[in-house]
């Protein structure tokens, strides 16, 4: 038998952690550039390609040896099996693949296979472009005709309102929080806005920090809208929170404005007209009229972290995130990509292509401003959050737009297929940050649906299932390495937001197999804001995995938890499982700016990884003693903060309690209040001694 993984590798002694920190960094900025096979869908939490391609090279590199050297070379890992049991995105299949060895991607939810699915299948360019020319033929038209004005101009963008009725004298209050709809994302540098009359919605150009002003009808506008926070003021000075004035109904919208794509290439805004509503009024008709036959959202939202506040607006099915409009184009796009012949894999991806865009049309989605992607997408809280002010994008798109099916298949699909077939990689030979090619296996995997045929199958493949990672049917001793990143205790709950693809996506069938239940939420899902229920369901992905992988093999996946008690139960669940934890290693994690961590109280730049090897196998934790776990802990922050890698106090913490915590459970230590309570000292201790920052 080929041994993969050495007896004490690169990852648990030499891991170049600064060097991927660097070029993570540069990748971390454009994911869907740099991995844009992983990037054709949304998925949350989408770890750094570059990352686990250092993590597979340095699992794979004996101890002692040039990880980095190995990471930017043209490494072969051909026979090796590489298995992810929450494949997420397809990262770990996709670095696999590009390093000659065969993937194994499991996740629980069939949204996130349907993405790993495009990350490593192949497309034909020929086939791909004829699917897409016959659904741009049968849907463009007709999906055109109802973005225009009456002059025949497409409208890129209509601007609309949430309204809701006073409570105390029934005027209609709308929820403008400025009058303000328009600037630009510098707007210091470029004062131009376009402005509202909230009274009339009459609308004109003038500056973002304008005082007061009078529209064309002589209302006076001031810089205030009615709405400050989740309370709102009707023109009679009445004061009322929104939430009870819906009176167990969601809000009413109203067109006030639309952006136009002028005959000379700029775009102008113009206000809504008579001809405005009655195009609209035909697509509440056309809508009423669709057959049973037609995609539709389907499925209703059940309570959840993520969908609480939808349910608050009082929004109860998955059609009611669109307008009418938005419901008809949507819905002739999806009916003709379902109907498209054959199970092709050019058109799954089309089906991916065409659920991407949801992110960017619904009524969930605002309007970022001039100088910029003129769409928020929904998902930019990581909760489903009602929009008072939400932006109507053309769905099909044009050159000008922005999250539109036909710049979404030339950003994502095209860009993709060109990844797969030639793999760039970012690599930092002394001379900074460059983007090489040559040193990857172009990504074209046959995708199996079983152990069998996947262990049958012949040059590049892949096993991608939807399943339960703690019930496979791997055999015994069958993978040489495991690579992953298990979703956190507390964050985003995937399946919760999942379900609004998912309501799309099971009436168009993108591949056989796909789940028609009515949601992705499942039995077995790790994600749980209880502890000890969390630390259970990982509990049991780790001891399949102890199962399936062969000895002397390897488990390392990325972590990062601001709660103790997160840390705690993976500790503890690794532990109970047959694991010892043999290195945690910090590197760069997603970017900095990501709106979870950012809003956290000690906001992050890096991930840990977590190494560990089974127990059964003869591993021991490296460290004698708790302070030698912590003074190895300090000395590979140290390493990172010397190579000016950013390192903020939520990173000192995470990676000290993750070292310590590890060596406390290798001795048989009860990791109860007192031991967290120690660790969590020796980690504010950490942080003043290493960022000089004083938390207490």
């Amino acid at each position: 038998m080929t041994v993969v993984v050495p007896s004490r590798t690169s990852l648990e002694s030499n891991f170049p952690a600064a060097m991927l920190s660097e070029v993570g960094t540069k990748e971390s900025w454009r994911k869907e550039v740099h991995r844009p096979a992983t990037s054709t869908h949304k998925w949350w939490a989408k770890r750094l390609g570059t990352v686990f391609r250092g993590i597979i090279a340095s699992a794979t590199t004996p101890d002692g040896a040039d990880a980095a050297g190995v990471y930017g070379s043209s490494l072969d890992l051909m026979g090796a099996i590489v298995l992810d049991p929450f494949s997420g995105s397809g990262v770990t299949g996709v670095e696999a693949l590009k390093l000659g060895a065969r993937a194994v991607c499991f996740d629980i939810n069939p949204v996130a296979t349907l993405v790993q699915r495009q990350a490593v299948q192949p497309w034909d360019l020929g086939a791909l472009e004829a699917a897409y020319k016959e659904v741009e033929s049968a849907c463009r038209p007709e999906v055109d005709r109802l973005h225009r004005t009456e002059d025949g101009r497409t409208v890129l963008y209509y601007f609309w309102v949430a309204t809701v009725d006073c409570p105390d004298c029934s005027k209609v209050v709308r929820l403008f929080d400025s009058p303000v709809f328009s600037k630009n994302a510098y707007p210091k540098r470029v004062p131009k806005a376009q402005i509202v009359c909230p009274d009339c919605l009459s609308i004109q150009e003038g500056r973002y920090d304008f005082v007061a002003e009078t529209c064309p009808n002589g209302h006076a506008i001031m810089q205030r809208g009615a709405v400050r926070g989740q309370v709102a003021t009707c023109g009679n000075g009445h004061s009322f929170k929104v939430l009870s004035a819906l009176n167990g109904s969601r809000p009413r919208y109203e067109m006030y404005a639309k952006m136009v794509a002028n005959s000379d290439g700029l775009k102008s805004y113009e206000a809504i007209t008579d001809w405005d509503r009655e195009l609209y009024e035909e697509c509440v008709e056309a809508l009423a009229a669709l057959p049973q036959s037609a995609v539709l959202p389907r499925g209703r939202l059940a309570p959840g972290n993520n969908t609480n506040q939808a349910l608050k607006w009082n929004f109860r099915e998955w059609r009611d995130f669109f307008n009418a409009r938005q419901l008809i184009s949507l819905s002739l796009m999806s009916t003709t990509i379902r109907d498209l012949p054959g199970p092709a894999s050019e058109r799954e991806a089309l089906c991916a292509l065409f659920s991407g865009t949801l992110e960017f049309n619904n009524l969930f989605t605002s309007f970022k401003g001039e100088g910029t992607g003129a769409v928020r997408h929904m998902f930019s809280h990581h909760i489903l959050k009602p929009e008072r002010t939400p932006l109507e994008a053309h769905p099909w798109g044009t050159s000008q737009s922005s999250g539109a099916f036909s710049t979404l298949y030339k950003s994502r699909l095209l860009r993709a297929q060109e990844y797969k077939t030639k793999p760039a990689d970012l690599v930092d030979r002394g001379a900074g940050v460059e983007r090489i090619f040559g040193v990857s296996k172009p990504v074209g995997a046959s995708i199996a649906g079983s152990w069998d045929s996947f262990a049958s199958s012949e040059g590049q493949a892949a096993y991608v299932a939807t399943r339960n990672s703690a019930e496979t049917d791997i055999p015994d001793e069958a993978v040489d390495l495991i690579v992953t990143d298990p979703p956190y205790m507390d964050n985003v709950h995937y399946a919760e937001l999942a379900d609004f693809f998912h309501a799309w996506l099971q009436c168009m069938r993108p591949y056989t197999g796909y789940s028609d239940a009515a949601t992705t939420r499942r039995f077995g899902e790790v994600q749980n804001a209880d502890p000890v229920e969390f630390g259970k369901a990982l509990e049991s992905v780790w001891a399949e995995s102890a199962r399936v992988l062969k000895p002397g093999g390897l488990l390392a996946f990325t972590f990062h938890q601001s709660r103790m008690s997160g840390w705690v139960q993976v500790v503890e669940s690794l532990r109970r499982s047959g694991w010892v934890v043999t290195a945690v290693q910090p590197v760069k994690g997603e970017m900095t700016t990501s709106v979870v961590k950012a809003g956290a109280r000690e906001p992050s730049n890096l991930d840990s990884v977590v190494v560990c090897r089974r127990v059964v196998d003869g591993a021991t934790n490296p460290n004698s003693s708790v302070e030698e776990a912590l003074a190895t802990a300090a000395r590979e922050l140290t390493d990172l903060l010397d190579s000016q890698v950013e390192v903020g106090a939520g990173d000192v913490r995470s990676v000290v309690r993750g070292a310590l915590l590890a060596y406390l459970a290798s001795t048989g230590v009860d990791l109860d209040e007192a031991a967290a309570a120690l660790v969590d000292s020796l980690a504010t201790e950490s942080i003043e001694t290493l960022l000089g920052v004083r938390t207490r």
